[in-house]
């Protein structure tokens, strides 16, 4: 589906009170058909959701470094992850030092999935995504970890009042960008 066309369908489920207010954006590159262009959402002309970010990169070492700097984050290691840590160094390190290095292996994984929630998508991603909102009911997109998905369930004009109000404690456990949106949507009523 072109991107003109999966816009507007978007659009059609926005609930009324939001209509005009968030808007779907992307921009693609003609002749430069290796670049993926970038996909945001914005509300009232404002960018809030960027889903191309160049230094994403940067952006996982920083988190990753926040974690591992951060005393009061406790990452539980078991067994398992000590033996792998064993087995991958062939037994040569010191078993204080194994501890640490699965610590480290945890922690870089952590990162990453912390990174991957605050929405670093391509225009490719979101038009993936985008196309699986629309096949499948709101309450798998409301109920999905996806955030973006989670996003366009709370703006669509299918989810009642009576619902959003039942979310609040939900919403509490969802990453921030999705609070922003329920807080919007909130706001609506």
């Amino acid at each position: 589906m072109s991107w003109s066309k999966l816009k507007k369908q978007l659009e059609s489920f926005l609930c009324p009170a939001l209509y005009g207010r968030v808007e779907y954006r992307a921009t693609g590159y003609r002749y430069l058909p290796d670049k993926s262009g970038i996909c945001y959402i914005a509300v009232d002309k404002k960018n809030v959701l960027n889903m191309s970010d160049i230094t994403s990169s940067i952006k996982w070492y920083q988190t990753e470094q926040e974690i591992k700097n951060d005393s009061d984050i406790q990452i539980p290691i078991n067994n398992e992850e000590i033996e792998a840590v064993r087995k991958d160094t062939k037994g040569v390190v010191p078993e204080d030092r194994l501890k640490v290095i699965a610590r480290g292996r945890k922690i870089s994984e952590y990162a990453k999935e912390l990174l991957s929630a605050q929405a670093s998508l391509s225009k490719s991603n979101f038009l993936v995504v985008a196309n699986q909102f629309l096949s499948i009911s709101i309450e798998e997109s409301i109920e999905s970890n996806d955030i973006l998905l989670n996003i366009l369930a709370l703006v669509d004009r299918r989810v009642g009042k009576k619902r959003i109000l039942n979310m609040a404690e939900k919403m509490k456990l969802k990453h921030p960008i999705v609070q922003y949106f329920y807080e919007l949507r909130l706001g609506t009523f």
